[in-house]
């Protein structure tokens, strides 16, 4: 072994390379033993599910105020008069603007036990769009799976009574490990103005899925599972103005916590999902409602 060792320091980018694939190998060993094991995983229990519809609660009742006020209706209209001018030239270049965000009860955190709960909201503009053009994009989701590849495998309308839908989607999230949800979503739809509309969607089943794609898949039992994603509500508003449609998306959802002794590991990946794939869902709407508005 020692060896080994002086005869790779003779080569340092050898060395380096060699020690990189080895923490790699480490950390998704880990990682994995943490997944697959049962007895680190926490539970979907009462208290944890309680404090979740708390925080949503509260959340609901802040988007219902700001839509009734009709104004300020942007996350970037609350910054200061310089940054929100940056924001909104920042937005007009092709940028996506995310903020973490967190719900307070009576101006405290909002405790719960044995789960994260995630809150991000994101922006972007669609030059040129109307806001036609990403109702048309958001509410046909038999093409989902086109639209938001890969992170949207499967999609599919399971019924629809005007503006209101029931959609299945399977999620494929890959980071070190490949996750795979069947989800199914209860969507509304709200026209506010002839310039102004949003939706509200509550993930309303969740299971994990095991193999997927293979003959012997199947869903683990739901609060039973790795704790990928154990809840998920979207508020979305799109306004259209300034010679396009702005389209913000503000999502809350619930996972497993994680271990203290391993949160160095895989705190940043579970963490990282949310922002991620709000991230990716913003930039894939605006490039499918572009191409759309081209044509």
């Amino acid at each position: 072994m020692e060896r080994s060792i002086r005869h790779l320091m003779r080569f340092p980018s050898v060395l380096k390379s060699a020690l990189r694939l080895a923490t790699l190998a480490v950390s998704t060993q880990a990682l994995s033993s943490l997944v697959i094991a049962g007895p680190a995983v926490p539970q979907l229990t009462p208290p944890t599910i309680e404090a979740f519809n708390d925080y949503v609660r509260l959340t609901e009742a802040r988007n219902a105020a700001e839509l009734k006020l009709g104004s300020g209706l942007l996350w970037v209209d609350g910054l200061p008069g310089t940054e929100r001018t940056q924001a909104y030239d920042q937005l007009r270049r092709g940028e996506v603007k995310m903020r973490k965000l967190e719900t307070l009860k009576d101006g405290v955190p909002i405790r719960c036990p044995g789960g994260m709960i995630h809150h991000w909201v994101g922006l972007a503009f669609i030059p040129g769009a109307k806001l036609a053009d990403v109702l048309g994009v958001l509410r046909d989701y038999n093409r989902h799976a086109i639209y938001y590849a890969p992170d949207v495998e499967r999609s599919e309308i399971e019924s629809r009574d005007g503006d209101h839908f029931r959609v299945f989607l399977r999620f494929r999230r890959h980071k070190v490990v490949t996750v795979v949800l069947d989800t199914e979503h209860d969507v509304r739809y709200f026209r506010d103005s002839e310039t102004r509309a949003h939706s509200r969607s509550s993930a309303v089943r969740i299971a994990q899925v095991e193999n997927a794609g293979k003959r012997d898949e199947r869903e683990k039992t739901t609060g039973d599972d790795d704790g990928f994603l154990w809840r998920m509500e979207t508020w979305w508003r799109m306004i259209e103005a300034d010679g396009g449609v702005y389209v913000q998306s503000e999502v809350v959802s619930l996972t497993r916590d994680i271990p203290a002794g391993l949160a160095w590991l895989i705190g940043p990946f579970v963490t990282s999902i949310p922002k991620e794939s709000l991230a990716f869902t913003l930039e894939a709407t605006r490039k499918t409602v572009a191409a759309k508005s081209r044509n």
